[in-house]
Parts: C-alpha cells; structure tokens; sequence
C-alpha cells in the first residue's frame, strides 16, 4: 500500500475549509429538500421529469467531477476550489431567473442537483467532492485521516440537515435565493488558503491498477444509489403524500442521524477494517431498503427513512482514507474524480430506471434491485480488497 501526505495538519487551512464547507452544506440541504418540490408542486412535473433532471445533474457532475479531479492534479489545489466554488449560487441564479425547463436542466447540472447521495456524502454540489476530498487528505496525516473525514462530514451532515430545516422557513424561491447568498460568503473563506504545489503528469497514471478497482465497486454503488437514493423524498411525497412542513422536519431528522453515524467511522476502522466495515454497514441498509415498499405504515417507512442514510456513508471516510493512501499524492484528484464519474455516471441509468418504473406506479422495484445489487458489491470488496495488497507502482 502507498502511504503518503503531509508531515503535519494545518489547523488554520483546515479551519478556513471547514468554514467553506460549512456554508455549501447549508445551501445544499436547502437545494435538496427544495427542489422536489419546485419540480413536482410548482411546475407540476411528474417523477419522469424529475427523473431526467436528476440524470442530467448526475451526469454533469461526474463530467465535472472528473475534469475538477484532472485539473487539481495539474493546476491546483486552491484555483480549482475556486471554480467549483462559484457552481452552487451560479446554478441557484438559473432557477430564480426563469422558470423554464432548460434552465432549470441548467441549474441541476451545475449546482449538482443530482441527490444520489446523502446530504453529509454531497448529494448536491457533487462536483466539488473529488477535490475538497484531496485537499483534506493534504491538510491531515495519514494516522488521523479518518477521523478528519468522519468530523468534516459529520458537521457537513449537521448543518445541511439545518439547511432542510431553514427551507421550510421560506418560499420555493426564497429557499433558492437563501442557498445563493449562503454559498457565496462561503466563497470568501477559500481566498486565504494556502496549498503545496503539486504538478503530475497528465499524461501518467501510476496507480491506474487500484483505481480500477475503487472504479467498478463504485460504477455498482452508484447504480444502486440513483435507483433509490434520489427518490427517498418523492416516496413519501407521493406514497403518503407528506407536505413539504412536514418532509422538512423528518428530512433534518434523517440528515442528524446520518451525520451522527460518520463518526462511527473511525471505531468501525478499528474494530472491523476497511471490508468488514463497508459490507455490515451497507449490507443492513440494503435489507432496510428491501423492506420500505413492503411496509404500508408510515411510522415504520420513516424509521427506516431516518435510519438508512446512515448505514450507507458510516463507513464512507474509511472508503475515502483508503483511496487517498493507495494512490500517489500527485494522482489524488485524479483518483478521486475518476471514482466519482463511475458512481454518478452509473447512477444517471439507475435513476431513470426508477423516474420510470415511478411513473408506472412500481414504486417496489427499484428498492429490490439496490439489495440485489449491494450484495454483489459487498462481494467485489470482499474479492478486490479482502487481502493485503502492495498498492500499485510506486
């Protein structure tokens, strides 16, 4: 395995890109909750619609996803962040100007719209994923990795499960303007930070054997994603028919929950491993997941609604630190954009599947594929990173 990072952590950058990430997650659970609703009560859209626009956004993002990973490997950490920064109150200016179908297609795929993730894992403004992953892996040591991964993500998840509950303070479009004004301050305090300077060579790939690897289990995690994942929130709005007051409150309450179980991770690292820990935690959400269609109580649903997030990114850090460590440190954004491609990209096919089968009112389908599908996966990390490996050329 290639183990490699700064010597020691940079507490005053981590602070400033905490504080960054801090605002984007508040936008992001105000966009998340939001946009189901702009699509589905103001524009009066069926699930077909939100379907394609959540495609289009996983599409996007895995498109820009990938070209931000190329470009902090061979640019720079700082200027990418920069770029990406400005996509969340770019996208949110699209949907306040026009209330047509392109530009709101315009605003999914540069604000990341594409909801295949939990709020704390970055389903919206996806794109920024891949880099904010590297530059955290370049502010910590590999011996304390985890656990920064699990903190960041957990506070992410907090404050954009506040985000779902700032939305239910204001209109459709008062939530888009909040989000807009939210992420820009954030924007602010990326300006001082201060980066190593890494240049690879674009046109090598060292590690392409282990990112191969990280890439088919992340093209089966992110088909089984978009098949659910995206449509959590329109289950309930069109099985129970829960208004958006409502929705908002369960929604903070399954974001604090998710949030909570990142900091499992750094225990489960330590008791269970690396596989272990994906194939327990994943593998039990897939049976919760199973048995939502199944079960016609909206109590019990919202149990597992509040509980399944969870079990599916507790053990993300551990996945995000064993990618960093595997690769070489000018190949991180690379890795990591190429990972996020594969899922979202994969993910784009699961959720049209679901926008269809939801239109035809199979509303069971999709949640029986995903257990299928897990289990497969859980089998690949078994097969791909159950032994020991010696990483690829150094």
């Amino acid at each position: 395995m290639l183990i490699h990072s700064s010597s020691r952590e940079n507490p005053t950058g981590t602070l400033l890109f905490l504080t960054f990430r801090i605002c984007r997650s508040i936008a992001a659970g105000m966009i998340a909750l939001t946009f189901p609703y702009l699509v589905l009560k103001s524009f009066s859209h069926g699930a077909l619609i939100l379907g394609f626009l959540y495609t289009a956004a996983s599409i996007g993002t895995a498109l820009l996803g990938l070209s931000f990973g190329f470009l902090t490997d061979v640019w720079g950490r700082k200027e990418t962040l920069l770029v990406v920064a400005v996509l969340i109150p770019l996208s949110c200016l699209f949907v306040l100007l026009s209330h047509a179908l392109f530009p709101l297609f315009a605003a999914a795929v540069l604000g990341g719209y594409s909801a295949t993730g939990s709020l704390a894992g970055g389903g919206v403004g996806g794109a920024a994923q891949p880099i904010q992953s590297a530059i955290l892996a370049d502010l910590t040591t590999p011996e304390n990795r985890t656990k920064y991964y699990s903190v960041f993500t957990f506070i992410s998840g907090i404050l954009a499960a506040l985000g779902t509950l700032l939305a239910k303070l204001f209109t459709i479009q008062g939530a888009f303007f909040a989000a807009m004004l939210i992420s820009l301050i954030g924007i602010l305090f990326v300006l001082p930070l201060k980066f190593k300077k890494i240049k690879g060579n674009p046109k090598k790939l060292k590690s392409a054997r282990t990112i191969g690897k990280f890439t088919i289990t992340g093209i089966l995690n992110g088909f089984s994603q978009g098949l659910v994942t995206p449509f959590l929130i329109p289950f309930f709005v069109l099985v129970y028919h829960v208004p958006k007051s409502e929705m908002a409150v369960y929604g903070f309450i399954s974001g604090l929950i998710a949030a909570a179980g990142l900091l499992t991770a750094p225990l489960l690292e330590k008791t269970l491993g690396f596989v272990r820990s994906m194939a327990f935690t994943r593998g039990l959400g897939a049976v919760l997941m199973i048995l939502l269609p199944l079960i016609k109580n909206l109590p019990f649903a919202l149990i597992i609604y509040f509980l399944s997030p969870a079990l599916r990114i507790a053990a993300l850090p551990i996945q995000q630190t064993q990618l960093t460590e595997r690769v070489k440190d000018d190949e991180m954004g690379r890795a990591l954009g190429t990972n996020q491609v594969a899922r979202l990209a994969s993910s784009s096919g699961g959720i049209l599947m679901t926008g269809y089968l939801f239109d035809l009112s199979e509303i069971g389908i999709p949640f029986y594929l995903y257990g299928a599908i897990m289990t497969v996966n859980t089998y690949l990390y078994f097969r791909f990173f159950g032994t020991p490996s010696n990483g690829d050329e150094p």
